[in-house]
């Protein structure tokens, strides 16, 4: 990205997945993989046509920024350029996945918490602005579940796969205390009424040591009376697993 740079005319930034990639949106695998860069001209202007580009146009109606010669589409317009690329390679549930993850660059960008995020709002106004954009519904559907807080793709999923299974909203990495008010944990989602957590296991849990201090830490939380869910890739992956997981969590919700 930085070596095509230089040759690039002036009022051209990236866009679309290139852009994407650049803010660390997460994408579907097929588009983390995609050759090629997205490049974005003025409307009334010709498109690129150098052999690895893909050309897309209005460039003037988005915010851009400046990173040394790189120049690309910001944050909250390369959410709202996502759904140009239609439900068949982004559908809503991955547009929610990028959208929380667009919400965490803005936010640190702004420098606030998550009690103070404006990423969401960023995000909603700067679709409001668009005229007729590609994809809208779709964006539309996933900004009503895009959230700030959020730190894994994979949280994202699952959060998705409890809403579009109908049950109650989950707080997100949220504090859990234990019956003296003392800090226990931070659970992933956390339904606090009803005393249920689910927490995500990546790669990184499946170290023995991170594995025993799962363990130790589900113990306390058991012991203070919580329901602890562990949700793996391969619940997501499979509709057998998926209804599982949300049968499992659905008891323990007394739904």
């Amino acid at each position: 990205m930085r070596a095509c740079a230089p040759g690039l005319a002036d009022g051209v930034a990236f866009s679309h997945v290139t852009a994407a990639r650049w803010w660390r949106l997460p994408l579907p695998s097929d588009l983390e993989q995609l050759d090629g860069l997205d490049v974005m001209t003025r409307s009334g202007s010709g498109q690129p046509l150098r052999r690895g580009l893909r050309g897309h146009r209005g460039v003037e109606s988005r915010a851009v920024v400046r990173d040394g010669s790189v120049v690309l589409v910001e944050v909250a317009d390369t959410w709202c350029d996502l759904g140009d690329l239609g439900r068949r390679r982004l559908g809503v549930e991955d547009l929610v996945v990028a959208g929380d993850a667009a919400v965490t660059r803005i936010d640190e960008a702004a420098g606030v918490t998550r009690a103070e995020s404006v990423g969401r709002q960023v995000l909603a106004e700067t679709l409001r602005r668009r005229v007729r954009p590609r994809g809208a519904v779709a964006l539309r559907q996933a900004l009503l579940l895009v959230r700030p807080g959020v730190r894994s793709a994979q949280e994202s999923r699952t959060r998705v796969v409890f809403h579009e299974a109908g049950l109650p909203e989950p707080e997100v990495n949220a504090v859990i205390a234990d019956r003296a008010g003392c800090w226990l944990a931070e659970g992933d989602l956390v339904w606090r009424q009803q005393r249920v957590v689910a927490e995500y296991q990546g790669e990184v849990h499946a170290d023995r040591r991170r594995r025993s201090a799962d363990a130790s830490r589900r113990g306390l939380l058991v012991d203070e009376g919580w329901s602890v869910h562990e949700v793996w890739a391969e619940d997501l992956a499979s509709w057998g697993r998926r209804a599982a997981l949300v049968l499992r969590v659905r008891r323990s919700l007394g739904l």
